[in-house]
């Protein structure tokens, strides 16, 4: 039988998503689904919910197991085949408000702040001792175990795990499979949807579209950036990936209001019309929370009364990743993976995106060769971020914490260093136990 472990099982519309996939798949129908969290309230209701959706639409094959706390971690991950990771240390609140709050008294502004600043930082800061724990446990009662990472930020904490640890371990997101839609949807090219070919390649929130052909084979890209440039004479909410097309000529995977953070160009207190010129929503993730929490707090009364809730198969990777390595049927995906030559012009200790192989052997990546000079340029500074941070959580010295932060280009481009170092140490007092290590 097949065993899939859910870390996070607390984050309910996720594992239901992740977790439902599998329960329509015939290859995975009947695993053991053992769900672990930390907190036991949130662990029940995905349990009763997941259960639900079992007898519903799996005539209840799977066996589904619940562990509370770090006692029960092993147990939970005993002979695992796949481990799914969706944990978020510190939740909303304290850490999110955290994030936002600290940074705002400095004059710093963010939108996401999950992947890259200073927000992404401490996140991963304080997620990587928890990944490290985790690591130890799967070495020690799983050590063939795939782990599938779906926790921000993406590129750091699949780093850290594919860099300095044994586990087999690929990164996850959904905006590899979105990009393409997306962008035609958002050009009024849909008819161009069916048959399209792409071809994408960089890092996890700023890989590129490098390529994209028609059913015939065309270039569609002389198109795209001729409507791009008109689709931007008048606001809309995805205006930065279209100017990313019209200045550095390729679309980015993920979100406008996630990339006005990643650079210094459009979050600019010098230049506080860019925000409105841009529809950048400051402050957004912190909104999105409050709004998914209440949400849930609604759909979970109405299916926890009742038990009417089912399942179609998503688009979310770990079903297909899973039954690819079950059934050896391959599948392509875009992964997150150490750089082993894979990309020519980005280090070789990045975690990279770019197309893999799924099968029974497991994760091959595609090798890409080099990315346009311009979008390499854009992906390394994120990248130098990304590296310090790594190095922070692994020796325990605050000054590359410091230095993270002072790289980061939104950051830079905002504050001075004295200030940097500030609201870096605010920020390690204000998260207390979750920054230990960095408090000595």
């Amino acid at each position: 039988m097949i065993k899939i472990a859910f870390m996070g099982a607390g984050s309910t519309i996720f594992a239901r998503n992740v977790l439902g996939d599998c329960m329509c798949t015939p290859a995975l129908s009947d695993s053991e689904i053992a769900l672990y969290d930390i907190d036991a309230k949130r662990l029940e209701e995905s349990f009763v919910i997941l259960n639900a959706i079992n007898k519903n639409i799996n005539n209840g094959r799977a066996k589904l197991t619940t562990y509370l706390g770090a006692e029960n971690r092993k147990a939970a991950l005993k002979d695992a085949d796949f481990v799914v990771n969706a944990i978020q240390v510190g939740g909303y609140e304290p850490s999110t408000v955290i994030d936002f709050e600290i940074p705002k008294k400095y004059g710093l502004r963010q939108t996401i702040a999950d992947t890259l600043g200073i927000g992404g930082i401490m996140r991963a800061l304080r997620t990587i001792p928890v990944l490290k724990e985790f690591a130890q446990d799967m070495e020690e009662v799983c050590p063939d175990a795939l782990f599938l990472n779906y926790t921000n930020p993406m590129a750091m904490l699949t780093g850290y795990m594919q860099r300095y640890t044994k586990i087999r371990t690929v990164g996850l997101c959904h905006s590899v499979q979105k990009c393409t839609g997306e962008l035609l949807r958002l050009l009024d090219m849909e008819d161009k949807l069916e048959g399209v070919e792409e071809k994408i390649a960089g890092i996890n929130h700023m890989a590129w579209l490098l390529e994209i052909k028609d059913r015939d084979g065309k270039d569609l890209y002389p198109e795209i950036r001729e409507r791009a440039k008109k689709k931007n004479q008048e606001p809309h909410k995805d205006m930065i990936r279209l100017e990313y097309v019209n200045n550095l000529g390729y679309f980015c995977t993920e979100s406008s209001e996630h990339n006005a953070e990643y650079n210094p160009f459009y979050i600019k207190s010098r230049y506080p019309e860019l925000i409105e010129k841009y529809q950048i929503p400051l402050d957004e993730y912190p909104r999105r929370c409050i709004e998914q929490i209440k949400g849930w707090e609604e759909e979970k009364d109405s299916i926890l009364a009742d038990g009417k809730v089912t399942h179609e198969r998503s688009l979310e990777y770990a079903s297909y990743i899973m039954e690819a390595v079950v059934t050896g049927q391959p599948y392509k995906i875009g992964g997150n993976v150490l750089n082993t030559g894979l990309i020519d012009n980005l280090p070789s200790d990045a975690c990279v995106e770019v197309p893999c192989l799924v099968d029974k052997s497991g994760v091959t990546p595609c090798h890409i060769g080099k990315l346009p000079l311009q979008l390499a340029a854009m992906n390394q500074t994120n990248i130098n971020v990304q590296l310090l941070t790594i190095e922070a959580a692994v020796t325990g010295d605050r000054n590359y914490i410091y230095q993270a932060a002072m790289m980061d280009p939104h950051t830079a481009a905002e504050l001075s260093i004295d200030d940097i170092k500030a609201m870096v140490d605010e920020m390690i007092e204000a998260h207390g136990d979750y920054m230990a290590q960095f408090r000595k």
